[in-house]
Order: C-alpha cells, then structure tokens, then sequence
C-alpha cells in the first residue's frame, strides 16, 4: 500500500504467490509429478538454483548498504542494477506502441496501450525450460493507484472524462515479454503475449457471490460481469501458472451519499471518496445511483498470462476484502492454500483452503485451464490469534456458528461480500496493517503488519499479545506454524521481529532487529534459497520525522530465518516505495519494483509538486518502473 492518505491506513472508521519446498519431505510446496513443468516450467528451475555451486557459505552474503536519502538507487557492490519497463512506455502490441509523453499528454487511448502507473506485485513467468527460461520470460505486474498531477499536463484542472478515462487506464494489470542478452534486459516489441487490463476490462466473476442479488447492476443484470480492476497492490503466483492480483483500497474511488448504509460505514465510504473524482464523469462510481457496483471491487483475480485470449476471473470464494497479497501453498494431497492480509488498520488475516485439488496439465489442457474453477469452492477462514502462543482459524461458513440468517447471512454469497462483517461477528483478531504473506523452507508463514498508529488510542483496540505497541509507528512481522498440513485449523505464533531503531528514546520505536534497522515493514518474499526479502513502505509525510528521522528512504532488506540476521540489501529514490519481489529460475536476476518516486501530499492537485522531490529515474517527470538487479559477475543475487 502507498498513498499517504490517512483514511487508506483506515479504511474503517468504526472499528505471493510464492512457491517454495520445506525441509519435511512430508509437506512438500510444490507437489510431484512435474506440476511445475506441466505449468510452463514456471517452478522447474527452483531446485536447480537452491543447490547449485557454490552455495555452501553464508546465506546472506552482500555487504549491506547504508540509509540513504539519494534520489538514486543503491546496490550493494558488485551488484548492477537497470531501469526498465517505467510507466508510460509501450507494452508492445503489434502496430499500436505510443511512446510516452514527459509533457503528459498523451490520450486515454494510448495510455490502455502503454504500462500503468505505480508498479507494484509482479511476477516473472518463464518462456521456455532451463538456461532458456532464465533469458526470456513474462513480467506480470500491478498498477496500484494514478497521480493525477503527473498524469495530465494540468493536474486535476479542467477535469474532464477523458482525465477520468486516461486514469482507469493507468490502473490495473501489465503483461509484458522480456529478454536478457548479455547482461542486460528489455522488453520485447511486438509480443503477441503483451496485454493492459485496466478499470475498464471486462472480468468475469465466479465463485459463490455471482450472480447474487448484491452483485446485480443495471449495467449487469446477471451480476456476473465486472468492468475492470483497481488498487491493485499485492499479488500472488499459483502453481498452476496464473497470475492473482488484489484488489486493495477500492472504496476510495466511490463517492457516497449524506449518509451511508451499515456496509457502506463498515468501509468508510464517504461523499467525495478520495479524491479521485471519477463519479463526476463515470456514474457507476457514485455509490448513490449504483449502490452494487461498489460489491464488485474487493476481489482476488485470477489471470492466465500465457494465454492473450483469457478473460480475468474475480475469485469470490476467497473473500471481499482490502486484499494485499495472494500467496498460495499445496497441502501434501494437492490442495490450494491462499493466505491474505486485508491492509488497513484492526483488520484481518484469511487463508482459503481448496475443496478440490490441483491437476495436472494433459495433452488437451494446460494446467491453467485444467485448474480452471479450482478457487470457485473451497473453505474460507480468517485468524484468531490467542495471548498463549496458540490460534485457530475460525472457518467464514453460512449457517455454521453465529453467520446465520438471522445475523443478516443469507447464504455464503453474502459471507463473502460482507468478509469483514462476518469476521467482526466471529471475534476474528484485529491486527496491525496485515499486508504481504510468505512463507520459508520450513513452512513458517510470515506477515508483515507496516503500523498502526491508533494501536491504544482513545475508542480504539488496545495493544495485546499479537499488536504488543501503542502508536506502532515503526511495525512488525508476525509468523505462525499450521498445527499439521496447511489446511490445519489451528497453529502456533510468535513475532518473527518488531520492526525500528535502537538509538529512539521511544521505548515503543527501538524495536528488537538483529542487524540492520528498518520501519514500516510492507513487501514480504522468500526466494528459492530460502532468504526473507523485506521491503519497506514509510509514507513520505513521515519520512525524516519523528520515530522515523533516521531511517532516510524506503529500502529493501534481507533476513536469515535461522539466525534472524537482517542486512540492507537496497535503497530507493526520495519520496519511493519499494514493493514488488520475484526472480528469475536461476536466481541470477531479481526484479523489484520502485512505486511513486518523489510523492508528495499534494500531486494529485500540483503537477509540479511531485519533481521537487524526485526527478527519477530519467532526470524528469518522475516515474514508477521495474528494476532489474544482477551480480556483476553473474552470481546469484544475495550471495
């Protein structure tokens, strides 16, 4: 999560994938049988890399870098690191590549043909089987939210429906080909695997809320067919080789009415929204003439990525919620498990168990298409953490418990819709920002919870075990172990580490870290070694300032689980969050993300607000952008 709106921190004002292989050959990750070949050998150089020459020393072995508050990149030596794929610039359809445009003018139209703006989870997806695979492949990656003072040449004056047009194109969904040669990388134009989904796309959505009388608007009488995707921050890879991207801080982008129904209080729909204004020239985001459209927002989506003719399909099985993140894990007979974070502050975690389990590609289907409604049906639970160390997960059921008709859930179309609602009623635990989930080899799963600045205040929760810190300004990682296989209904907990810096008289803002200090914990990602890739979102506003006035910009750390060693890996231009994790098969490219380069209070207003604080990465209009992270002598990253 980025902006530094106070609201998107609390979105209620009343109250990666990633695939991995653990130590026990028992409760295995990846299942056997080639899964990951048969899904386009996604998964296929994983074990290469973990054990490949040269890996016996330390884990973590990069001398880490300093704070920074550079408008730069900082790399470790012997590290290289290379823009690519900024906001603006062609995806690469054949016969339709606008070039961008630093005065900002360029069209709605072009901008659906050109990468979205604010980059955020992403995902790399291999072309082709071993070194091959390593050299060409597909990024997939999200576009969380616009900055309209440097979208349009003029701001947010003379706001027009082409402005609203050309922001819902900026939002969303990027897939591009990429290619390495001789150390460096680009992207490939024309491919025919090149694709925007935006707000405008349509989605289908399954799962047990469609069709159901609060999906239904008058567009989609059906109430299964959704226009577009937005807020789209965290994401996830299945091991069937599609892509999850979540749907976060939808609720800013509608304007309610005077007043506001329960659900809409719940999640803090206001008159205006946040500022964002598409209800002034796009009637569907006004909240007071299509009270439904706001249901369709809040999902999971699934996309298939090596396949340009899919239509993305909104998993409603797995909740309506601030969704950051979508990690998957197999249970040892082949079911999914998707753990969620919901980011906004006394919110929850979910995970979601499969009903059926994964399959196998066969001669006439991939793995993609031969898991197809494999997230339609299955178990959804949100997480009761308990002061002794232990919890359970607390299954989010019509009819079992208290979720009945009576408590206003008539079936579990409207569990789902009303995720938080249910949640509430169940007791669930509400945390502290709970944002991207990972786990290691040992089957820890990790979640980062960023802070929490009302934790103890007046009308508010109080701290407790889970949330130990009053005004948790510099937050924390919290892990669990499932109590047998991923699908287990209880666990164990602890804090992984409690987030800050030792030299703050704030007794609540030390924090506990072993090694290098660091705030605001957000992106979250274990590589095929085994390393905890921490990367951190402090706003801008507080950068500098308080608890936070030495950690300088936004970084990007790595953790040793096993000692709990955590080193600076990277830092990010001024004004930046570093979000977005993946790599390629052989592990000797990582690439990361760099969102909204020099963000400032005021750019959706002042476009010139903004280039006072960052002219990255091309010395200009600034602009979100993959990076590309490489040893200098083609080693693997992090040794």
């Amino acid at each position: 999560m980025a902006k530094d709106y106070s609201l998107m921190e609390d979105s209620n004002p009343s109250s990666n994938p990633s695939i991995h292989e653990v130590s026990d050959p028992a409760r295995r990750l990846i299942l056997r049988g080639g899964l990951g070949l048969a899904a386009g050998g996604i998964f296929s150089g994983l074990a290469g890399c973990a054990a490949g020459g040269g890996l016996s020393g330390p884990l973590i072995g990069f001398k880490s870098v300093p704070v920074s508050t550079k408008d730069a990149i900082v790399v470790p030596e012997g590290y290289t690191s290379q823009v690519m794929a900024p906001w603006g610039d062609p995806i690469g359809l054949a016969g339709n590549m606008p070039a961008f445009k630093y005065d900002a003018t360029n069209t709605a139209a072009e901008q659906e043909a050109q990468i979205g703006m604010h980059h955020d989870g992403i995902h790399f997806y291999p072309l082709g089987q071993g070194a091959e695979g390593s050299k060409r492949g597909l990024l997939v990656m999200n576009h969380e939210y616009t900055d309209d003072g440097l979208l349009h040449a003029d701001g947010m004056a003379t706001w027009s429906a082409e402005k609203v047009k050309k922001a819902q194109a900026a939002h969303g969904v990027s897939v591009i080909e990429v290619r390495e040669t001789g150390g460096t990388w680009e992207v490939v134009r024309p491919s025919r695997y090149a694709r925007r989904f935006t707000g405008n796309t349509p989605m289908t959505i399954a799962g047990p809320a469609a069709g159901h009388a609060l999906m239904k608007t008058a567009a989609d009488t059906t109430g299964t067919r959704a226009l577009g995707t937005l807020n789209n921050c965290g994401s996830g890879i299945t091991p069937w080789g599609t892509y999850l991207t979540c749907e976060e801080n939808f609720i800013g982008y509608f304007s309610g009415g005077a007043t506001q129904t329960a659900d809409e209080r719940r999640w803090g729909l206001r008159k205006d929204g946040w500022g964002y204004r598409w209800h002034e020239h796009d009637e569907r985001f006004d909240a007071t003439k299509h009270p439904n459209e706001i249901n369709r927002f809040g999902w999971i989506v699934e996309i298939d990525p090596m396949d340009p003719t899919a239509t993305p399909i909104k998993r409603t099985a797995m909740g309506r919620a601030a969704h950051e993140g979508a990690t998957v894990a197999v249970t040892k007979d082949g079911h999914a498990v998707v753990y969620s974070g919901e980011d906004a502050r006394f919110e929850y975690i979910y995970k979601f168990v499969s009903e059926r389990k994964i399959r196998p590609a066969t001669a006439t289907q991939t793995a993609a298409q031969a898991n197809r409604n494999l997230l339609d049906d299955g178990i959804l639970y949100v997480a009761k953490f308990n002061a002794d160390g232990t919890g359970e997960w607390l299954p989010l059921v019509q009819g079992i418990g208290k979720l009945t008709t009576a408590a206003g859930f008539k079936d579990q179309g409207e569990v789902v819709i009303k995720t938080r609602q249910a949640s509430d009623l169940l007791g669930a635990t509400k945390m502290d920002r709970p944002e991207w989930i990972d786990i290691d080899k040992q089957g820890w799963v990790y979640c980062t919870l960023t802070n929490n600045s009302d934790r103890g205040a007046a009308n508010r929760p109080a701290v407790d075990a889970m949330n130990p810190r009053a005004n948790n300004t510099q937050g924390n990682i919290i892990r669990w172990k499932e109590e047998g296989d991923f699908d287990g209904t209880s666990f164990r907990w602890n804090h992984f580490v409690l987030a800050g810096d030792p030299s703050l008289a704030r007794a609540e803002a030390k924090g506990n870290i072993k090694g290098d200090m660091f705030s605001c914990p957000d992106g979250l990602w274990t590589d095929s070694r085994g390393v905890l890739w921490i990367q951190t979102d402090m706003s801008t506003s507080a950068m500098g300032k308080g608890d936070l006035i030495n950690m300088g910009n936004n970084m990007m750390l790595a953790s040793d689980v096993t000692t709990g060693e955590t080193r600076r890996f990277l830092t990010g231009p001024a004004g930046c969050e570093i979000t977005g994790a993946t790599q390629t098969p052989d592990g000797r490219t990582m690439f990361i993300n760099i969102q909204h380069p020099g963000e400032s209070p005021s750019e959706k207003s002042d476009p010139t607000a903004v280039t006072k604080i960052s002219s990255w990465p091309f010395n200009n209009r600034p602009r979100s952008a993959t990076v590309a992270i490489r040893r200098k002598d083609g080693g693997i990253v992090g040794t």
